[in-house]
């Protein structure tokens, strides 16, 4: 087979889905394409061939190319196969199957679908919101025996013409390269989401660039386990592969459980994730060897979020194969920018050089800055979409001389490779100090006890933010609070320090798996939250009179958070100086981000006053063994010091 690079200069015309599935067909008919779990392969011409079945059943019930088809079916092939079927003859927009009856009604307005396909078993909320809508329904029948992927779709009651449908008689068309292939939404956690549309071209060039980047042949094999309600399952993983002209494996989604059985099963090339999902495959990677013993990766990926490098070298080391982290965006089809494949140099800590778009950092103002001065990234290129749909205040701020803003920030490195030091809406500005989540978690990470962390910004009512963080502690391990925020000051500056440190079990995500900073602090909020537990020793009540006198509150319970309760570094430092004076302590100003909580202080008051306890015994008894004649030598030799003091003060 030729390598990819040749097969794209013999397809300059490629620019729409029909033409890149039917080239794929033409030059590999009986090459596998879609694979799932107790499935039979479908080939490229069974994939070709239900494409074609897909634009005849929706030519049929009355919609054209310019039609809006909502896919709401579970991940599987037959979710696969239905999104590149409708991409390919109408205009595509993937839901969530989790979504509840207003969320459909949302995102089925905001698209304006005219019909939407389901699994002919399914009753949920989805047939309610459709039939109030007046929405075309079409089933989605399934025969287990039939390869996978394919499937009969039928409407299940009379069609309703909406705008963009036409009449059955119409000649069928196929869509152009500008025509909308795929519509989806922004993720919507800090504002109303907002629509995406992205042509036919945008996502061939993009799942192009893709695959020439990854060197993807014929010989290449993804195991997807990304939602394909979203555009990293959808271009980095399905059309990617597709475009590659290497085959695909469709799993009902991740199973940290079922991973390596499935590696072991399909022997799978390459698989990319987010970050989330690559740590639990870490976590879990005692099985790879037992259950897959003779499989080796050529690479794996990773998109969609930051991946700490202590993940990535964990994982490089479990896969013995190079990890490629990527950057990647909705509104660009997907991938910006990537780490390279051997022999050329991986930057962990980086997403790597431009691929398929152009890059520049950008100021406020919109002027290109130099290479190595951190700012704004902006794209663009033939994958970047032209606009949000109906939206003209969003584009006047995404746009700036024909380059989009990605909301992000970072700087391009003298060698070129892309550093995000993260979104410009998750930067959390504590009192005027600006911190990166980022930065935090990478320093959580590198705990022994620690396997998740992510920190994000709390509402704080002097500050404007506060800084907190939620961790996942290894299996078998139980870190604290204090112990953790010990471990950042070592490494981090007091102010990127979070004040509070919760311990969960799983870290709240969105449903492709990514973490909503932005919303953590409402997800967490029981977590957050403590119980109130009178003051119970002296130094607790001591303290806790001195936080009231500083604050200018009223009583606070042990566990009460010196910041969580409206305190900030100054007023800390207040609190310090008085609690030094009252107690003849000599604590350091950092005392109070080191330990934030009364009982936390409290705790640090008592070992500070033993100390000194200790150190005045120690002194007593050493004094005590002394014999009369020392003891008259030594108070002689302090009366010439401080008669020499004295002497030394006089003027002249």
């Amino acid at each position: 087979m030729l390598p990819f690079e040749q097969q794209a200069c013999e397809d300059p015309e490629v620019s729409t889905i029909v033409e890149l599935l039917r080239a794929q067909s033409s030059r590999r008919p009986d090459a596998p394409a879609l694979l799932a779990p107790d499935r039979r392969a479908a080939t490229c011409a069974d994939l070709w061939r239900q494409v074609d079945r897909v634009a005849a059943t929706i030519r049929e019930a009355g919609l054209d190319h310019r039609a809006r088809i909502a896919v709401c079916v579970p991940n599987g092939p037959e979710a696969a196969a239905a999104a590149l079927a409708v991409a390919a003859s109408a205009s595509c927009a993937p839901l969530n199957p989790a979504y509840q009856a207003g969320e459909f009604r949302f995102y089925l307005e905001d698209a304006r679908a005219d019909a939407v396909i389901v699994p002919e078993a399914e009753r949920g909320p989805i047939r309610d919101v459709a039939a109030e809508l007046g929405l075309a329904v079409l089933e989605m029948v399934v025969d287990p025996a039939a390869p996978a992927g394919c499937f009969e779709l039928r409407p299940a009651g009379p069609t309703t013409r909406r705008a963009g449908s036409a009449e059955a008689t119409e000649p069928a068309s196929s869509p152009s390269p500008d025509d909308v292939a795929l519509i989806l939404h922004t993720s919507g956690t800090t504002a109303r989401p907002k629509i995406v549309p992205l042509s036919q071209a945008n996502l061939v060039a993009s799942a192009r660039s893709i695959a020439a980047h990854l060197s993807l042949s014929p010989d290449d094999r993804c195991l997807n386990v990304m939602p394909l309600f979203h555009i990293h399952g959808l271009v980095g993983a399905l059309l990617a592969t597709l475009a590659g002209g290497g085959s695909i494996v469709c799993t009902p989604g991740f199973d940290e459980h079922a991973f390596f059985d499935w590696v072991a099963e399909f022997d799978p090339s390459w698989y990319t994730a987010v970050p989330t999902i690559h740590q639990a495959i870490v976590a879990n990677g005692a099985a790879y060897r037992s259950r897959a013993p003779s499989h080796r990766f050529r690479f794996a990926r990773s998109s969609s979020a930051a991946l700490p490098p202590t993940t990535l070298a964990a994982l490089e080391s479990l896969l013995g194969a190079p990890v490629l982290e990527a950057y990647g965006m909705t509104e660009a089809s997907h991938q910006m920018a990537t780490n390279p494949l051997p022999p050329r140099a991986r930057k962990p800590g980086s997403v790597g050089l431009p691929a398929g778009v152009e890059i520049a950092i950008l100021d406020d103002a919109g002027r290109e800055l130099a290479q190595g001065e951190t700012g704004e990234i902006a794209i663009r290129g033939p994958g970047v979409t032209v606009g949000y749909e109906n939206n003209p205040e969003a584009n006047a701020k995404a746009f700036t001389h024909g380059w989009f803003r990605t909301g992000d920030q970072g700087r391009l490195d003298a060698d070129g490779y892309l550093v995000i030091a993260g979104r410009l809406k998750e930067i959390v500005n504590r009192g005027g100090e600006k911190v990166s989540p980022r930065e935090v978690d990478e320093a959580l990470l590198e705990h022994p006890d620690v396997a998740q962390a992510v920190a994000f910004a709390l509402p704080h009512p002097s500050l404007g933010e506060d800084l907190a963080a939620a961790v996942v502690p290894k299996r078998g391990c139980t870190p604290d609070e204090a112990q953790l925020r010990s471990f950042l000051l070592s490494r981090l500056a007091g102010f990127k320090v979070p004040s509070r440190i919760v311990f969960v079990d799983a870290i709240p995500k969105g449903p492709t798996g990514k973490v909503q900073r932005t919303s953590l602090h409402e997800k967490l909020a029981p977590a957050l939250a403590t119980a109130f537990v009178a003051p119970r020793t002296e130094a607790e009540r001591t303290i806790e009179a001195i936080f009231r006198e500083v604050l200018e509150c009223g009583p606070l319970g042990a566990h009460a958070n010196f910041f969580a309760a409206g305190g900030d570094s100054l007023r800390g430092s207040q609190v310090i100086v008085r609690l030094n004076e009252r107690l003849s302590l000599e604590l350091p100003v950092t005392a109070i981000f080191r330990y934030p909580t009364i009982a936390e202080l409290a705790q640090a008051v008592d070992a500070s006053m033993r100390a000194a306890a200790d150190h005045a015994r120690l002194l007593k008894s050493e004094i005590d063994a002394l014999s009369d004649e020392e003891v008259e030598r030594l108070l002689a030799e302090l009366e010439g010091a401080r008669s020499l003091g004295a002497d030394a003060r006089q003027p002249g």
